[in-house]
Parts: C-alpha cells; sequence; structure tokens
C-alpha cells in the first residue's frame, strides 16, 4: 500500500484547506483510514479517521465541527477538509492505513503504513 499526501500549503487564521491521499494498492475495502499531524519534537496525534467500507469516521475532539474525513471511491482517495483553522493547526500531516481493520482506528500505533506528509501552515 503506498500512500501520497497532497494539499497542504500556507493559510491565514480562519481559512481553509483540503488535504488529501490518493491510496494504491489497497486489495479490500475492509481499511482505516486515519489523518495524524505532528509538531516538531511532540508526538503525532491522532486527528480523524474513516473505516473505507462503513463509512463511520471518528474525529480528535480538537477538530470537531472544524474538519471533515471523506473518502472516494472512486478515485481511491481520503480526503481532509480543514476549516475555521487556528494556529495550533499548524502541523505536518501524515495519512495512514490499516489493512484488514473491522474498525475506525484512532492509535497511531496500530497504523502499519504512512504518507511522507505535508506540511500546512497557519498564519495570523
Amino acid at each position: 500500500v503506498q500512500l501520497v499526501e497532497s494539499g497542504g500549503g500556507l493559510v491565514q487564521v480562519g481559512g481553509s484547506l483540503r488535504l488529501s491521499c490518493a491510496v494504491s494498492g489497497r486489495t479490500s475495502s475492509a481499511y482505516s483510514m486515519g489523518w495524524f499531524r505532528q509538531a516538531p519534537g511532540k508526538e503525532r496525534e491522532f486527528v480523524a479517521a474513516i473505516h473505507w467500507s462503513r463509512g463511520t469516521t471518528n474525529y480528535a475532539d480538537s477538530v470537531k465541527g472544524r474538519f471533515t474525513i471523506s473518502r472516494d471511491n472512486t478515485a481511491n482517495t481520503v480526503h481532509l477538509q480543514m476549516n475555521t483553522l487556528k494556529p495550533e493547526d499548524r502541523d505536518t500531516y501524515y495519512c495512514a492505513a490499516k489493512p484488514g481493520a473491522s474498525a475506525v482506528l484512532t492509535n497511531a500505533r496500530l497504523y502499519d503504513f504512512w504518507g511522507q506528509g505535508t506540511q500546512d501552515t497557519v498564519s495570523s
């Protein structure tokens, strides 16, 4: 499984960004797909996750109501729509995949595959 993120960039406080994660090599729909973020010197933090076939989602409290995770079966892509961005959302965002998952996973240690990360900068 290969994951390639895109869509990061510079945005002002209150603005929006849409991250995308292109998935290749996926052989089933029993996947948990997650977005995590990490600041320098800090642990990787859960942001949002979706189960590919069930469509169930989970969000970190810090992003509920502002971020939306979705998947596009045709394009084999997972998106993270980020609205009302805050300075604390400034991080490197990573896409992750766990094949064979029966539920949405929020623990980074349970994911097997990771993208290279995309940097988001929120300026005030």
